[in-house]
C-alpha cells in the first residue's frame, strides 16, 4: 500500500477527507465510544412510549474499513428513536451510533441525508454488546423487550456504552508514625487503626470506581499469637477485610500486610475529597498485640478510573 500524500496540513495540498479521518484515529489511538462518562446514554422517554432518548453526548466511530479512519459525532438535546412493539415473544434490539459514508457503503448523499444517525439493530441475541460485523457503529443500549410490550422503560435498557479512552488518575501517599501505636487483643470489635493510616483524598469528578492498595510494612505482632482482620474505607464504603494469622508465639516479630480492593465511586463523591483509612478487627480466640511505630511504613496507592455512568 503506497503512502496517501500529501502529509496532512501541507501548505498548498489538496487533502483527502480520509486523511482527516485518519488524524481523528490517531488522536483517539485508534479506540472508539463515548467521550465521557454520561455521553449519549439511553434512557426511556419523558413519558414512557413505543421509543427510548438518547442525551447529549459526543463519540468517536471507527470505520470498518482499513483506511477508513475514524468519524466523530455529536448530539445536542434528547434524540428520539423509536422501537418496534413486540408480538407474542420477547425480542432484544441494539440502540447504535451508526456512520453511513457512501465512499464505504449505502447511498446516503452527504448533501441531503443524515450520514451519522441513531439506529436499532433488531432481534439481536439477548447477551449482545457489539454492533454486527462489518458496520461502522458503536453500541450505546441493549433493549430487552418483554413479549406484547409497545411502551419502553428504563428496566428494560442495558448500558452497553463503552467510553473510548477512558481517564485514570494514580497518586502515592505515605505515612510514617513517629509514635507508638498498640492494638490490644481481645474484643472482638472493628478499630479505626493504626491511626498513622489516613489520608485526605481528592475525588476527580469524573471518577466511577477507585484502586486502593495499602501497604503496611514494619507492623510488629508481639505478646503472643494474633488472629486479625484488616480493611480499607473510602468515604464511607467499605472494602474486603484481609487477614492476620500468626501463630509464632510469644516473640516480637515484623510482618508487611498489603490490602487490595475495587471500590466503585458514588455520584455524591465524585469531585470532593473523602477520606481512606484502615481498620482492625482483634480476634478474641488468640491474645496478642498489633503495634505501630518508627519502625512502620504506610504506603497507599489509589488509582480512580472513568466508566460509563
Amino acid at each position: 500500500m503506497t503512502l496517501i500524500n500529501p502529509p496532512l496540513l501541507t501548505h498548498g495540498g489538496t487533502h483527502e477527507a480520509r486523511a482527516f479521518r485518519m488524524m481523528v484515529r490517531d488522536l483517539a489511538r485508534g479506540s472508539q465510544g463515548v467521550t465521557e462518562g454520561d455521553d449519549l446514554k439511553v434512557r426511556q422517554l419523558s413519558t414512557p412510549a413505543a421509543g427510548v432518548r438518547v442525551v447529549d453526548g459526543s463519540a468517536v466511530i471507527r470505520g470498518a474499513a482499513w483506511g477508513q479512519g475514524s468519524y466523530t459525532q455529536y448530539n445536542v438535546g434528547d434524540a428520539v428513536v423509536p422501537v418496534a412493539p413486540t408480538a407474542a415473544s420477547t425480542r432484544s434490539d441494539l440502540v447504535c451510533l451508526r456512520v453511513e459514508d457512501p465512499e464505504y457503503e449505502g447511498t446516503r448523499s452527504p448533501e441531503t441525508d443524515e450520514i451519522g444517525y441513531f439506529h436499532v439493530v433488531s432481534n439481536v441475541s439477548a447477551s449482545t454488546t457489539t454492533v454486527p460485523a462489518g458496520m461502522t457503529a458503536i453500541p450505546l443500549a441493549r433493549i430487552d423487550i418483554p413479549a406484547n410490550t409497545a411502551v419502553i422503560t428504563d428496566s428494560m435498557i442495558k448500558d452497553v456504552r463503552r467510553i473510548a479512552n477512558p481517564r485514570r488518575d494514580r497518586k502515592l501517599y505515605t505515612a510514617f508514625p513517629n509514635t507508638h501505636s498498640t492494638l490490644n487483643y481481645s474484643d472482638n470489635t472493628w478499630h479505626v487503626w493504626p491511626p498513622a493510616s489516613r489520608w485526605n483524598v481528592a475525588v476527580p469528578p469524573w471518577a466511577t470506581s477507585a484502586k486502593l492498595v495499602t501497604t503496611i510494612t514494619g507492623l510488629a505482632l508481639r505478646r503472643a499469637d494474633v488472629f486479625a482482620w484488616m480493611r480499607q474505607i473510602i468515604g464511607g464504603t467499605t472494602g474486603q477485610h484481609i487477614s492476620i494469622d500468626d501463630d509464632q508465639g510469644n516473640n516480637t516479630r515484623r510482618n508487611t500486610v498489603v490490602l487490595a480492593d475495587s471500590i466503585p465511586i458514588s455520584a455524591a463523591q465524585r469531585g470532593t475529597t473523602v477520606p481512606i483509612h484502615t481498620e482492625t478487627y482483634m480476634h478474641r480466640s488468640e491474645t496478642g498485640d498489633l503495634v505501630t511505630d518508627g519502625a512502620t511504613t504506610f504506603i497507599l496507592d489509589v488509582e480512580f478510573t472513568e466508566g460509563p455512568v
